[in-house]
């Protein structure tokens, strides 16, 4: 009688454990207000593409490219993946960076879409404008003149279709330390 009361206890258990898993994380999915966040190695799945921003630093100057005084470089290496049915235009302009102020201009775009070329700033930076095919995945980095003195950012992409509406938004935060 033991014998069954302790296998009958050892179903039970069993079955209890496997209800008490850890939910699937939400993280980089956007909820029902279409907001979505993460951080550094966090991957964000948005309508048409995924993306993850795999590490950052700040920095004085960017191989042949120095920023305006009182400025600094906050360099970000990205991984996108086209997830979409079809080939998609992508823009540097895409993706903004903040720096947690209230200002209404405590934000920057990449220095790719200020620059005559884009061949003086570097080879592995992503470029002003490129197609990313069907299940095609690009990793570059993304370059932005922030202020000085900052660490603490976040990089965020809000979904835009061609009938002008936008979709969710999300936000990757992570702190830079100067290299």
């Amino acid at each position: 009688m033991k014998k069954i009361v302790s296998l009958f206890l050892a179903a039970i258990m069993t079955v209890a454990l496997v209800g008490c898993g850890t939910p699937e994380s939400k993280v980089g999915y956007p909820d029902e207000e279409g907001y979505a966040e993460g951080h550094l190695n966090d991957t964000m799945h948005t309508y048409f593409f995924d993306f993850t921003v795999n590490s950052a630093y700040v920095c004085s100057q960017y191989e042949n490219y120095t920023p305006q005084e009182g400025k600094e470089l906050l360099v970000a290496e990205v991984t996108i993946k086209n997830t979409h049915q079809e080939s998609i235009p992508m823009f540097d302009t895409d993706f903004q960076v903040q720096w947690g102020e209230e200002a209404e201009d405590a934000f920057e775009v990449p220095i790719t879409y200020y620059a005559e070329s884009t061949d003086t700033i570097g080879e592995n930076v992503l470029p002003y404008e490129y197609t990313l095919a069907v299940n095609e995945t690009k990793t570059g980095l993304l370059i932005f003149e922030v202020p000085a003195g900052k660490k603490d950012f976040n990089i965020s992409y809000l979904e835009e279709f061609d009938n002008d509406t936008t979709g969710n938004v999300f936000f990757v935060f992570f702190s830079a330390d100067k290299k």
